[in-house]
Formats: C-alpha cells, structure tokens, sequence
C-alpha cells in the first residue's frame, strides 16, 4: 500500500507541475469552448483507447457555438461534447448544474436491490464504520461495503475478519459501491493477500499529445500487518462498481482465494484531475490510466469469474441470486 500511495503522491507532483492554464482565452462564448477542448485535448488520457477522433469532435460542435446563446445553452452543448468520451470521472460544473455521463450503469440491470438486501442483513448486524457485517443461518460471513468513501480502519478491519473467523468463507459485497478513496480500497484488499502482489500499472502523461505517456508504474498490494483472511471470499459486483471500486475488484482478482460473482462492473480507471475554464466553471477529467497486472485497460469494467444477474424469479420471493450463488460457491 506504501508503493501505491508513493506512486499516487509523484503522478499528483508531475502532473501539476506540468499543468498550466491557458490564460489566453477569453470569458466569452468561443473562448470557454476554445479553453475547455484545449484542456482535454492536451490532458486527458484515453482518445487512444477509446479511439475518439477529438479533432472531429472539435469541428462537430464547434459551429454550435455562438457569441449570442444563453449560459445555460452553453453549458448543455459542452456537456454534450464531453459525453463523447463516455467516461463517468468527466464532469464541467457550474453553478446551475453537473454535466455527468452515467450511461456505464443506466443501460444495464441494477443487479442490486436494499430492500431485499434486509432479508439477509436483518436489523442485528454489525457496523464497522462504513463496513456492515453479519453471520448468516448457514454460516457464511456477509460484509457490505457501499462506498469508499466511508472511512474504515484497520482496527475495523481486523475486528470484523476476526469475528468471521469461524465462517466457512466470507461474501464481500460492494455492488453499488460508486468509487472514493483508493487507500480504503488498497487497505481492505491488503487484508486478503499474503505476499506482496503486483496487481496493476499505472501511468502519467509526459507531454501534449495523446500518447505522451511515461513507462508503466508497477503498483502491488502488501499484506496487512494485521488479520490476514485465509478462506475463500467471494466478492460480489454490479455494473454500479466504479472508480476505486473497481480498482478494488481489480485488485481481488489477484487475491488467492477470492473470487468474483456478479456482473462486469463499470470502470472508471482513469486517475481524475481538476481544472477550470476562464467563466470559472469547473472540469474534472481522467489524466493517468491504470492497466491491469497483465497491461489490459479497465476503464471499461471488469468481468467477473462467475457471471451472475438477480433474476425476477427471485427478487419477487425476495432472494438475492448473487448471494445465493456465493453462498454456493463458498460452501462447495
């Protein structure tokens, strides 16, 4: 976790000593559509991957510019050329409004449901800051993890896999978990290795163009000092699994005795940065790409080992199909 945060730490120094702003573009119509493209066009990290032509995409929506349009007008056509990206981590911010591109989840079934969730949780589960736990009747352990951006300690840690200890294998639920902070994700993974591990790269942009990229960073998981879980442990996904968790999952996919149940989950591998165009309106963009431990992108999502949706069947009896089939993978 050490080598992750260090990593993280030199790619923030490099890319804001490399980032200027262009302040020759002025507060007006053309300007802050010139000053937003330009942005992109020398910082973000995936034309090459997601092969868009961002030239053209210049062109396209350039023409829809004009001095005598509205703010808001404005902000609906710029938000309209970032959402040719098709990444969630990309986002203009105004004081009206967020221009957000959510369709990695909105096209594909929830594959998660809270209320059905209960039938399995109860009201007498435990909570470890943002991990809730519980043994369940045919003594699996059940762990739910809903955002990372829930603080979580290694004393949480320890204390729940200690007081799982006795179960036949422990489920790790982070469907819906929407991403926060990578060093919750590098923490809690930290707890299901046992030598340090490679698990991804990552890389920084080095110059203006789009392939200006520094050699691969190696990035490894280091096995906590604390409980080192020994069992199996099935970690559960949807397509609502984002940003950091889904660099969680990623990561998992290298644990010894894990495995992943579920859907694909959404992606979002991008390391997001900030800037800002001259009416003062905020951008956020992807500027450092991870890779998995074998060079492949993951910003599109990652499969799981055993593709599983809920079915109709099911949710109408209030059962959840993923935690059953990981109640049966575990218990074989």
């Amino acid at each position: 976790m050490k080598h992750r945060f260090l990593c993280y730490t030199i790619i923030c120094l490099l890319l804001s000593s490399c980032f200027s702003e262009d302040s020759h573009f002025e507060n007006t119509k053309r300007g802050n559509f010139e000053a937003l493209w330009k942005i992109f066009d020398e910082h973000y990290c995936f034309f090459g991957y997601k092969d868009v032509d961002w030239d053209e995409v210049y062109e396209r929506y350039s023409v829809r510019i004009s001095e005598n349009m509205s703010n808001e007008a404005l902000f609906d056509v710029l938000g309209e050329m970032l959402a040719e990206l098709q990444d969630g981590h990309v986002n203009l911010t105004a004081s009206h409004n967020v221009a957000r591109y959510w369709k990695w989840f909105e096209d594909y079934p929830d594959n998660f449901d809270e209320k059905i969730q209960k039938n399995y949780l109860g009201t007498d589960y435990g909570i470890a800051s943002g991990l809730k736990y519980k043994i369940l009747d045919d003594n699996i352990g059940y762990i739910y993890y809903g955002s990372f951006s829930s603080g979580i300690g290694e004393g949480n840690i320890n204390q729940v896999l200690d007081r799982l200890a006795a179960c036949d294998g422990i489920i790790l639920d982070v469907r819906d978990n929407g991403g926060g902070l990578l060093t919750n994700s590098d923490k809690l993974a930290s707890h299901f290795f046992n030598e340090k591990t490679l698990v991804c790269f990552v890389m920084h942009k080095t110059g203006k163009g789009h392939d200006d990229f520094s050699e691969p960073y190696k990035i490894y998981v280091e096995p906590s000092d604390g409980v080192k879980y020994q069992k199996k442990v099935a970690v559960l996904t949807n397509r609502s699994c984002y940003s950091a968790a889904n660099d969680f999952v990623n990561a998992m996919r290298y644990a010894p005795n894990a495995v992943i149940i579920g859907d694909k989950t959404g992606g979002g591998s991008g390391l997001p940065f900030s800037s800002e165009i001259p009416n003062g309106w905020s951008v956020r963009f992807s500027a450092s790409p991870f890779l998995d431990a074998e060079y492949n992108h993951i910003e599109f999502g990652i499969n799981p080992k055993i593709k599983v949706d809920m079915t109709e069947e099911d949710m109408q009896k209030g059962i959840d199909t993923i935690i059953e089939r990981a109640r049966a993978e575990l218990k074989k």
